[in-house]
């Protein structure tokens, strides 16, 4: 969230005392890009923002170390960030809805603590007021990104101990009998971590789910989820055999149904997520073009 810290120079509010006075870098900086030894002037500058608070200095050993959480910060920006791109673009939101995956899940909340960690330190480090949020350029992308930050953590939060729950509670609970279910539908009771497993054979769903022939939703080549109709005409065995099991409903095209409640937010915090992903980035890409 915070990554541009590693780029930022060791003078604080150069570019904003830059603009006030209409000086040039080669003012305070022996190299005239701006960084690094400072003129007279730039000592005294520096001197001035120390007096007054609005600097904090660093010896040797604080930036090594600043380097050292900088460094596992951005790790665990890519790890988040890399769990979220993978869970919402490779897997798809419908596919994490049925219930998110536990390897998934570790990734992204270590990502999110290490983040909110490291990002809170190196902020201390490099924030010397609070005046410093409103009244820098950096100050105010720092404060955005922070609250756009907790708006991640608090959506993650209440996907994971609040709707990822619902929405696994009901692929695991018993299927009403007689209902009408769609293709998309029915992919979700894949019989995979907790959820039924059920299969349509000529536009009937049956419920394999205690059988031990389909353990963890699949049979031989046959997978749980599917309409299996084409793929028993290969199989030795015709869909007599399905009949031992409980009918749970018929298979019907065409018919689109919305998500229900807990899904249709579980979307929105997805793709919402995502985006805000997205701003992030611009943000760091914007303190660098500025």
């Amino acid at each position: 969230m915070v990554v541009i810290f590693l780029f930022a120079s060791q003078a604080f509010a150069t570019e904003e005392y830059a603009a006030k006075t209409g000086l040039e870098c080669r003012a305070c900086h022996v190299n005239p890009l701006g960084g690094g030894e400072l003129t007279g002037r730039g000592e005294q500058f520096k001197a001035t923002l120390i007096s007054t608070g609005s600097y904090r200095p660093l010896g040797l050993f604080r930036h090594i170390v600043r380097l050292i959480i900088g460094y596992f910060h951005i790790l665990a920006g890519v790890i988040w960030f890399g769990t979220i791109f993978y869970v919402h673009i490779l897997l798809k939101p419908a596919y994490a809805s049925k219930g998110l995956p536990k390897g998934e899940l570790i990734l992204g909340w270590t990502g999110i603590g290490v983040v909110g960690i490291t990002g809170a330190l190196l902020t201390y480090a490099r924030m010397p007021s609070w005046e410093s949020f409103y009244a820098t350029r950096f100050g105010i992308l720092l404060a955005i990104k922070i609250f756009l930050y907790l708006f991640m953590a608090g959506t993650a939060a209440l996907v994971t101990f609040v709707l990822g729950p619902r929405m696994k509670k009901r692929m695991t609970a018993p299927v009403s009998l007689g209902g009408e279910m769609t293709p998309d539908e029915l992919r979700a009771f894949d019989g995979k971590e907790g959820r039924r497993a059920l299969v349509a054979v000529e536009g009937i769903i049956y419920d394999v789910t205690e059988s031990r022939l389909w353990k963890n939703g699949k049979h031989t080549r046959h997978l749980a989820g599917n309409d299996l109709t084409d793929s028993l005409k290969q199989a030795p065995h015709d869909a007599a055999k399905l009949e031992a099991f409980s009918r749970a409903g018929t298979l019907v095209a065409g018919r689109k149904k919305g998500p229900d409640g807990p899904k249709a937010v579980f979307y929105f915090f997805a793709y919402s997520n995502l985006i805000i992903v997205f701003i992030i980035l611009g943000i760091i890409a914007l303190w660098r073009w500025w």
